[in-house]
C-alpha cells in the first residue's frame, strides 16, 4: 500500500531537468559558442545567459540574430547533438538531485519531467538513471508554447490526472533553476521551489527559494503542498479519506 502517497497533499513533483537534475549548461553555452563563431560570429557570456532556460525555438531565433545562417530546426538539432555527446562522455548530475528522486520514488510520489531540451536529450537523461523515477516526460518538441508560458507544466499535469482525475496543481510542486521555467510553473498554477543555479533569481513571495537540492528531503516538498492546500485542502483529503463529508 502506497499509503505516503495516498495520503499525503503532495502527489506529484514536476522537474525541470537543465540545471535542476543535470549541470547542462556549460554544454549548451559551449554549443552556442562553437555555432556562431563558426558562422563568423562572435558569443559573449551575457549573451548566453539570456538563454538560460528559454525555448529552444526563441534561442535559435537568438543565434540567428548573432550570425548563425541556418534554419531554426538546424540549429536545435546541432545544439542538441553536442550536448548529447557532452552528455554520453560525463553526465553532470546535480547536488542532491538524484537522491531526492530515490526518496520520492520510495515515497510513491509520482514525478513527471518537464523540460525545454527536446526528446533525444531527454531520454538520454533518463536513461542514465538507475530506475524509472519518470511516469511523464513533457519536451521542448511536444508543446506549442515553451517556458515561460505554462503550457508544459500544465500538459504534465494533465498527464497524471490520466490515472487519478482527482489530482490537480494544488497537489503538485515544480523544481525550477532559471527564470523562464519558475515563471511557467508560477504561471501554471503549481507551487514552485526555485533552485538558483547559473543565474541569479530574485526573491518573490509566489515560490519558495532553495540553495540546492542536496539534504533536500520528501517531507519539505509535503511541507510545500499543505501549505498550499490550507485547512481546505485538509478537509477535502478527510472527506475522501472517510468516504464522506469531514465534521466542522
Amino acid at each position: 500500500m502506497r499509503s505516503p502517497a495516498t495520503i499525503s497533499p503532495l502527489k506529484a513533483v514536476l522537474w525541470d531537468m537543465d540545471g535542476t537534475i543535470v549541470d547542462t549548461e556549460p554544454y549548451w553555452i559551449a554549443a552556442e559558442h562553437g555555432l556562431v563563431e563558426a558562422h563568423g560570429g562572435t558569443w559573449s557570456h551575457e549573451q548566453a545567459m539570456q538563454l538560460v532556460g528559454q525555448s529552444l525555438t526563441y534561442s535559435a531565433g537568438i543565434l540567428q540574430n548573432a550570425g548563425v545562417d541556418l534554419e531554426i530546426r538546424e540549429i536545435i538539432d546541432t545544439l542538441t547533438a553536442e550536448v548529447i555527446c557532452g552528455v554520453r562522455r560525463r553526465v553532470p548530475w546535480r547536488p542532491g538531485a538524484r537522491e531526492l528522486l530515490d526518496e520520492l520514488h520510495q515515497a510513491g510520489v509520482r514525478c513527471a519531467l518537464v523540460t525545454m531540451s527536446e526528446g533525444p536529450l531527454a531520454r538520454e537523461i533518463v536513461a542514465s538513471l538507475p530506475r524509472p523515477y519518470f511516469e511523464f516526460v513533457v519536451t521542448g518538441d511536444t508543446v506549442a508554447q515553451g517556458k515561460p508560458h505554462p503550457e508544459a507544466y500544465l500538459t504534465a499535469v494533465k498527464l497524471l490526472q490520466g490515472s487519478d482525475p482527482a489530482l490537480t496543481i494544488d497537489h503538485c510542486v515544480a523544481l525550477e533553476d532559471s527564470a523562464p521555467g519558475v515563471a511557467a510553473a508560477v504561471a501554471s498554477g503549481v507551487s514552485t521551489v526555485a533552485i538558483p543555479h547559473i543565474v541569479p533569481l530574485p526573491d518573490d513571495p509566489r515560490h519558495t527559494t532553495w540553495d540546492t537540492l542536496a539534504g533536500r528531503t520528501v517531507s519539505e516538498l509535503v511541507a510545500i503542498a499543505a501549505d498550499r492546500n490550507g485547512v481546505a485542502g485538509a478537509d477535502r483529503r478527510l472527506e475522501a479519506a472517510l468516504g464522506g463529508p469531514a465534521d466542522g
